[in-house]
């Protein structure tokens, strides 16, 4: 992951990336082609973002064939399971990706201008099915 983009650019170490991978806070899965490793996806489903897709990774040699799409796809599956929304960030240099993401139907709701290194924004976005609803359990109310 750090030796690829858009890692190289971000300037994220070898440390960094193995740190976001391991966090517990976290869910991470192997993407396999040909029945051997060739990638990961990092999900979370907890905090202000809930269906975040923190990141997903792909080995160089096995872009451009459909298997991110698939990757995205079960992404989508499991957080829209427990929520409305997924959420994701993608550089503003990494193009082929952003026209990936927008032909999976994500669309931009926001710009985080110079949030990893300078020169270069991060952009959110969002595909989803409808608001985020807070629990539908109401509190009960306890008077002294």
């Amino acid at each position: 992951m750090s030796s690829s983009e858009p890692w190289i650019t971000l300037q994220r170490s070898y440390d960094q990336c193995l740190t976001s991978v391991i966090r517990p806070d976290r869910e991470s899965y192997i993407i396999r082609a040909d029945g051997k490793p060739v990638g990961f996806v990092i999900l979370c489903m907890v905090g202000a973002f809930v269906g975040y897709l923190q990141a997903i990774y792909l080995d160089p040699a096995w872009r451009g064939n459909g298997i991110g799409s698939k990757a995205i796809g079960l992404c989508e599956e499991r957080i829209l399971r427990d929520g409305q929304n997924v959420f994701m960030c993608v550089s503003s240099f990494n193009e082929r990706a952003r026209r990936l993401y927008q032909r999976l139907g994500y669309e931009e709701v926001g710009s985080l201008r110079d949030f990893i290194v300078a020169g270069h924004d991060e952009i959110l976005l969002r595909k989803t099915r409808g608001p985020h609803v807070a629990s539908a359990t109401p509190t009960k109310r306890v008077t002294p």
